[in-house]
């Protein structure tokens, strides 16, 4: 579980194909803690599992799964990402609930310059965009990010100065690609809402007195 309050950011260093998907190497800084082997780590907004430690690099193996789901798939030898470490019970929750698990990738529309902070507007899925609030959150590559504004496929954030400058929306421009995760407590009404007429009239009891079936 992470809270997408990015850490820092790594280099990709090698990206080796491997049977069942991919070997990741990505350099960390030099004074970022390193986490135990068997660790979690989100990449660009993405749960991996850290397998081992090879010089100043973190090595992390890709499903197909997740090249086939996430922007990895278009990942490369040099490309800067986002990292951060899973969240310690007890630690302030500064973003918001964010799972690791990507729901699809997006793309960048629009840039916009504004004061020194900028207007980012993205194209969603068109499975992830009815998932989306006016004023809700939002993971973009990993960073906990508000909804500044909807349409029906596109929004937009509102990104400040010092989130382009230690991630790397502060990099991204017209066409690129990125990882999204919609709000996990909105994914869940939302399934629930789907599912209400299969769900057996004792579980809706009690706190669920208030839902329409």
């Amino acid at each position: 579980m992470f809270t997408g309050i990015v850490e820092a950011m790594g280099t990709v260093e090698n990206l080796r194909p491997q049977p069942g998907g991919a070997r990741l190497w990505v350099r960390t800084p030099e004074d970022w803690a390193r986490p135990p082997l068997g660790s979690s780590l989100a990449v660009n907004g993405t749960c991996l599992t850290l397998i081992a430690w090879e010089g100043g690099c973190f090595v992390a193996d890709l499903s197909t799964e997740t090249i086939e789901r996430t922007t990895f798939r278009t990942l490369r030898t040099g490309d800067r990402v986002n990292l951060e470490r899973p969240l310690a019970m007890g630690a302030p929750l500064g973003g918001h609930i964010v799972t690791g698990h990507v729901d699809g990738v997006g793309t960048v529309v629009l840039v916009q310059p504004d004061g020194e902070g900028a207007a980012m507007r993205l194209h969603a899925p068109a499975a992830l965009a009815p998932l989306l609030v006016f004023k809700g959150s939002i993971a973009v590559d990993g960073v906990s990010l508000t909804v500044a504004a909807l349409g029906e496929e596109d929004f937009s954030v509102a990104l400040i100065p010092f989130t382009l400058q230690h991630t790397t929306l502060g990099m991204r421009r017209p066409g690129d690609a990125v990882n999204l995760e919609a709000d996990l407590l909105g994914k869940y009404v939302a399934r629930l809402l789907t599912r209400l007429d299969r769900i057996p009239a004792h579980l809706l009891s009690g706190a669920g007195e208030g839902l329409s079936r």
